[in-house]
């Protein structure tokens, strides 16, 4: 599951790794993006990929992996990790608007109770590696990057090749940065 915001980039993440998937022979199904997709509201996909797959929906407690652009969007969607699942987050914390208007605070120790719940966090600061590599908009590739060290029998070149099919010509170099500083963090 790739977890996040509107106007973070889900969209073109779940792309690369159906691109990647793709290449590797399996059948992926990629779903829609569900949820608020204007700027700010929560927003889910599915990847799904197997030797046959007949849906991209995924069930509560099926998610191998939530990678998840804001803490409390993966803590949002943790009842869909299996157990022993893993997530990678963003340590960014984006307010949801009842926290803005002053009816809810935002949520603290976030990374550690989702390690009380049982899952495998990683968590870093994909932001400052994506303005590292030169636009806040690249969290999304840095974020790609740290998700490809999960997947060792896909080779950097592979990942590479999938990010060259989708990303315009004019932003390639600063994305590859990104996915290199996400892939090294």
């Amino acid at each position: 599951m790739i977890v996040g915001v509107g106007g973070q980039g889900t969209l073109l993440a779940s792309k690369m790794l159906g691109q990647v998937l793709l290449q590797q022979g399996y059948d992926v199904k990629v779903s829609e993006v569900h949820g608020m997709s204007q700027r700010g509201g929560s927003v889910v996909t599915y990847v799904r990929f197997g030797d046959k797959v007949y849906s991209p929906v995924i069930d509560k407690g099926e998610a191998d992996v939530i990678l998840s652009f804001e803490k409390l969007e993966a803590a949002r969607w943790l009842e869909y990790l299996k157990p022993g699942g893993q997530i990678i987050t963003n340590i960014q914390e984006m307010e949801p608007m009842p926290v803005i208007t002053g009816a809810a605070k935002y949520p603290d120790q976030l990374v550690e109770k989702m390690q009380a719940a049982g899952a495998k966090v990683d968590a870093e600061d994909f932001l400052a590696m994506a303005e590292e590599a030169g636009s806040a908009k690249a969290v999304n590739i840095a974020l790609m990057g740290r998700l490809s060290t999960y997947y060792p029998e896909i080779t950097e070149e592979q990942w590479l090749a999938a990010l060259e099919a989708i990303v315009p010509e004019k932003f390639l170099e600063l994305n590859k940065k990104a996915f290199a500083l996400g892939r090294t963090a």
